[in-house]
């Protein structure tokens, strides 16, 4: 047996794990790119974007080790085709981040003053989202323990719960920005409205892959 299929017959979410943790830093970068773009720190934006694309290559890197190592006959805790659909949920989120910072390096876009707390308070609630599907997925080993029943099985599936919460409020706060946006599209140039529109997009994908992944854990325990 390979060092990669011992690793994942003892804990079939370890390297899970370990993506996860990457995707999770990926996507924290973003606090730094918005901080910079607010300040109109163009130099340091570009800088921080290419920072977040060698984290997402370095998690996409650790998804494609897994995917390509991963023996078809290994019998896991977990179905096969199951891990590989959270890994790709996950790897979602850091491609997302990406895609953001992709976007504010495409034009030096002036930050819209009057959507700068709508847009602190929606890359926060997104933020919270992922952070709660790092928590989930970094709870998962225990299951195992307890063949996905009892207290534990319970507590993943009310972190799978607060996630819909999180994200549904994410939802709320997009709905407000766009409204604004769509009210301010006379007084912006094309291009940097099709650009916000399209960051607040990516920024919203971020809670909504963090929401599929949490069904997708909350079915593993339903099924079990």
């Amino acid at each position: 047996m390979s060092i990669l299929e011992s690793l994942f017959a003892k804990s079939p979410f370890g390297l899970l794990q370990t993506h996860m943790e990457k995707v999770k830093q990926c996507a924290d970068k973003l606090n730094d790119l918005f901080e910079a773009h607010n300040k109109e720190d163009f130099k340091a934006v570009e800088e921080i974007a290419s920072e977040i694309s060698r984290l997402e290559h370095s998690a996409d890197m650790t998804k494609n080790d897994i995917r390509n190592n991963l023996p078809r006959g290994l019998l896991l805790a977990i179905n096969r085709m199951d891990l590989l659909q959270i890994l790709s949920m996950q790897d979602g989120i850091a491609d997302k981040a990406e895609d953001v910072a992709v976007l504010l390096t495409l034009k030096k876009v002036r930050p819209v003053e009057a959507l700068s707390e709508e847009l602190n308070q929606f890359l926060k609630k997104n933020l919270e989202a992922v952070h709660a599907a790092h928590q989930l997925i970094g709870g998962l080993q225990e299951l195992i323990k307890y063949s996905f029943t009892g207290n534990e099985a319970k507590k993943v599936m009310n972190e799978s719960y607060q996630i819909s919460v999180l994200e549904h409020e994410a939802d709320t706060l997009q709905h407000a920005i766009l409204k604004k946006l769509y009210n301010m599209e006379n007084e912006m140039d094309y291009t940097c409205f099709h650009l916000w529109m399209n960051v607040v997009g990516n920024l919203a994908n971020m809670s909504n892959i963090s929401e599929r992944l949490a069904h997708r854990v909350a079915m593993l325990i339903e099924n079990a």
